[in-house]
């Protein structure tokens, strides 16, 4: 059978909280027919396929990802929606878990800790828990798994004590641990969505309309309904919406965003403009020669994109060291709890078998290289250095010459102030 050239696809992915998760997505669609390669970003919560179109689809690999208890959204979300989603159960968390971590320092009112310490465990805690036992219907474990455990047994045995009429209770702990977990997740998705910047600054180059003109009359148009061939009339002062090139009339185009070029490029009928560039001096109508994600501009998001999803050697050996960490702290806390019932009561073992858990969470590991990735090509993207991807930043740091044009960029700077001061420096 004739193999087809390998096409690539990119899959939103939602409920996915640690490098475990994302590993155990990447290995079901590596397992998939037809995919040559799969590859899954936790700080961006997506999956890029590249597979043989003749064996494979993007069906099955959202098949693949629904499989394991994960959803695949229509549209991608918001950068900002995980930080909103953790945001309300944070503040319920605070609220009820300050009074419970106030009364259990005084080991007083277990049943008063009990009342408030339920809304914590039961709508703040949720999404851990949800998490967890979807992992465990498909034979897996994550963070959400440790974190689970470990707040879930505290707040069970002081259910017990409580029932029981004692005051050795622990309901603290199972609260402040559900409220620190959701500030940390609350944070991470800050900084993804400042992480997410550069791409929307990027976007927000492109105008939302074109003067096009159809039937003999110029008329305002959506820039997803400009056809290669339309012709487009730019005034000074406008932003180009689509690549083309002159058809009548001369102009002075700003084109830094795009090659750097601090003085504006001259444009004659025949030379070529680009989207997100700004038309500086007079009005000229152009040809439409590339649109939607044919533009330089779109061209240019999508290498941001990728530079951002992209991992480095040091990220994908995090990806494998934190998917095996999951059971070996399981393993540990077993470990643990059963060495300290020789020597202590259940309790003790039980709250230590609980620190286990907690303090072994590997999320950081995860997801610390990712987002450095994500901030590190979003800033260059923002300054106009496009970095190819996660490997070419982690390399940089053997550069041991650079060579810069100091004294034309000083000449550029001189000359750009004297033609046209409004100009941003």
């Amino acid at each position: 059978m004739k193999t087809e050239a390998p096409e690539r696809v990119d899959l939103p992915v939602s409920g996915m909280t640690c490098a475990a998760c994302a590993r155990t997505i990447e290995r079901a669609l590596a397992a998939t027919a037809g995919v040559t390669r799969a590859n899954v970003n936790l700080a961006t919560n997506t999956a890029t396929v590249e597979f043989d179109p003749g064996v494979a689809g993007t069906r099955d690999f959202i098949s693949a990802i629904e499989d394991l208890g994960y959803d695949v959204p229509e549209t991608e979300p918001p950068v900002d929606a995980s930080e909103k989603l953790y945001l309300r159960r944070l503040v319920v968390a605070l609220v009820f878990a300050a009074p419970v971590m106030y009364l259990g320092m005084a080991h007083s009112a277990p049943w008063v800790q009990l009342a408030l310490a339920l809304p914590v465990m039961f709508y703040a805690g949720a999404p851990f828990y949800g998490a967890a036992w979807r992992a465990l219907l498909h034979g897996t474990a994550n963070m959400n798994t440790l974190i689970s455990l470990g707040t879930a047994a505290a707040f069970l045995y002081s259910l017990g004590e409580t029932v029981r009429g004692g005051h050795m209770v622990y309901y603290e702990a199972a609260t402040a641990i559900v409220a620190l977990i959701l500030l940390g997740r609350t944070l991470e998705g800050r900084a993804r969505q400042r992480a997410s910047a550069a791409i929307r600054r990027l976007m927000d180059l492109q105008p939302p309309t074109a003067r096009v003109i159809r039937d003999g009359v110029e008329v305002e148009s959506p820039v997803a309904e400009v056809r290669v061939g339309d012709t487009v009339v730019v005034r000074p002062g406008e932003r180009i919406p689509v690549d083309g090139a002159v058809l009548d009339g001369e102009s002075a185009v700003d084109e830094s965003v795009l090659t750097g070029e601090s003085l504006p490029v001259d444009k004659h009928p025949g030379a070529a403009v680009f989207a997100g560039t700004i038309n500086r001096s007079g009005s000229f109508r152009y040809q439409a020669r590339k649109v939607g994600r044919s533009t330089v501009l779109q061209q240019m998001i999508q290498m941001v994109k990728q530079a951002q999803g992209s991992r480095a050697p040091v990220a994908r050996l995090a990806d494998v060291v934190s998917g095996y960490f999951t059971m070996a702290v399981l393993a540990a806390a077993l470990a643990t709890f059963g060495a300290w019932l020789f020597f202590a009561p259940f309790a003790t073992a039980m709250v230590n078998a609980v620190a286990v858990l907690i303090i072994a969470c590997p999320c950081a590991l995860g997801l610390a290289t990712p987002t450095a990735i994500m901030v590190g090509t979003g800033r260059g993207a923002e300054r106009g250095i496009l970095i190819k991807g996660g490997e070419a930043l982690e390399m940089a740091h053997k550069i041991d010459t650079m060579t810069i044009d100091f004294a034309y960029s000083i000449w550029a700077l001189v000359v750009k102030s004297l033609i046209s001061p409004e100009y941003p420096q």
